[in-house]
């Protein structure tokens, strides 16, 4: 699969997915003003990809501000994908970023690592 990069705007983050890498990012904030429009195409994409995984290391680094609580569903989405991958047999690698005062976004990360122990979950606090 080829890469699939789109630039951040003011309310949508950077995404920086190098499948043949197996690197995916997220970068910056997140309210779309359609959230399940905006993520369509990520997830389709995602999918695609890990579908054609067997056994392979997945790098993802999520370095959100914030996000709205219709992109917490898409991301929620996102994340069930990549548990299932690691399911199956991928090691999948999570570095969640979070401003170092940041509760709120450090909490959602870990409630990530509890409701999907697949995957390996890394969290850095960010000044």
């Amino acid at each position: 699969m080829e890469k699939f990069y789109l630039a951040a705007t003011n309310n949508t983050p950077e995404v920086d997915f190098d499948f043949p890498q197996r690197r995916l990012s997220l970068k910056g904030e997140s309210y779309p003003e359609s959230a399940a429009a905006f993520y369509g195409d990520i997830l389709t994409k995602t999918n695609a990809f890990l579908d054609t995984l067997d056994q392979e290391k997945i790098d993802v680094s999520i370095q959100l501000l914030y996000f709205n609580s219709s992109s917490t569903k898409m991301l929620f989405s996102f994340f069930e994908m990549l548990y299932q991958a690691a399911e199956a047999g991928n090691a999948v690698r999570l570095d969640w970023y979070h401003d170092v005062d940041d509760e709120t976004i450090l909490e959602f990360g870990l409630e990530l690592a509890e409701d999907f122990p697949a995957i390996e979950f890394h969290a850095h606090a960010v000044e």
